[in-house]
């Protein structure tokens, strides 16, 4: 039944991510254009806000600009969410036995690390491949890959097998996003269910509804968004494509660091945090509503049975 369970967990994360993806595709294009536009870089256009940004990659490259990357953001979304929920699900289970109400905070943040690390090393080569097809453009000079399958082939073939682990680290300093977001919603959860609880005079977890689990995931991921927005900017900047003579723009983050600080100051590590803010606090609202939702498909499945 345990194992049951899991998949289960596992099954809901991968709809739910997969729902986020599809909805919210377009700000990610543009969050990430943003991220990596130091000023300093010919091949990259230039947009004054995310409205702005949006109309000019529609009316410049159409649906296939806005929607750049999408066959790996979906790929790398419902993988992601998927092994999150199941690692995070293993190891909720191994803190808690059979008593996962008692968990403390502690315990949620590291089954939610623990599960972050492992999400990373299998998801990396599908971001690095999405980041560069997100960055295609017309005023690209290289020759752009032709999708997934043509970008993986000569990722591997100019720059080895270890180019598609570029921004390993920063993605492994990410947990703590993971891990911020999931206890603040573990912790916000507890309180909203024993508030509703003794309104309703009864202790059903049942008590929450779409609403509460739309509050619940917008304000775990604002928090979450604060602490590690810098982080995601210096990954994004690691996983450009090579310059034409194939040397990356940053040797590593700490070169992105030093960069960033010294031509663009604290802003450089806030670039493209409205538009990512416009994409993932609502489709964390969205990932955690169908989230609960399947899982109560699940229940009343296993209860029928």
């Amino acid at each position: 039944m345990a194992v049951k369970w899991e998949w289960e967990n596992a099954t809901a994360g991968a709809v739910a991510g997969f729902a986020t993806v599809a909805i919210m595709h377009p700000l990610d294009v543009v969050r990430t254009r943003f991220q990596v536009n130091d000023g300093r870089i010919s091949n990259l256009p230039s947009y004054k806000n995310t409205p702005n940004a949006i109309f000019t990659i529609a009316r410049s490259e159409g649906l296939r600009g806005l929607y750049a990357g999408f066959t790996p953001a979906v790929i790398g979304s419902s993988i992601s969410w998927g092994l999150f929920f199941f690692f995070y699900s293993r190891a909720k289970k191994r803190y808690s036995g059979d008593e996962e109400d008692k968990l403390s905070p502690g315990h949620h943040l590291a089954a939610a690390a623990e599960a972050g690390a492992l999400v990373s090393f299998f998801t990396n080569p599908v971001w690095v491949i999405k980041t560069r097809l997100q960055l295609q453009n017309p005023l690209h000079q290289t020759r752009q890959y032709s999708g997934v399958y043509d970008a993986l082939r000569t990722i591997t073939k100019e720059e080895g097998w270890t180019a598609l682990y570029r921004g390993i680290w920063p993605s492994l300093l990410l947990v703590s996003h993971g891990a911020i977001q999931f206890t603040a919603y573990e912790e916000l959860r507890k309180l909203l269910v024993d508030f509703k609880s003794e309104k309703a005079k009864t202790k059903d977890v049942e008590v929450l509804n779409s609403l509460d689990y739309t509050f619940l995931g917008a304000s775990s991921k604002v928090a979450a968004i604060l602490f590690t927005y810098p982080v995601q900017v210096i990954r994004s900047r690691l996983q450009q494509r090579p310059n034409q003579d194939g040397v990356p723009r940053y040797a590593d983050s700490f070169h992105v660091i030093k960069e960033t600080a010294r031509f663009e100051g604290l802003r450089g590590f806030y670039k493209g945090i409205t538009a990512n803010l416009l994409k993932n606090v609502p489709a964390s609202a969205v990932t955690f509503v169908v989230y609960e939702n399947v899982l109560k498909v699940f229940n009343l499945t296993r209860k029928k049975d």
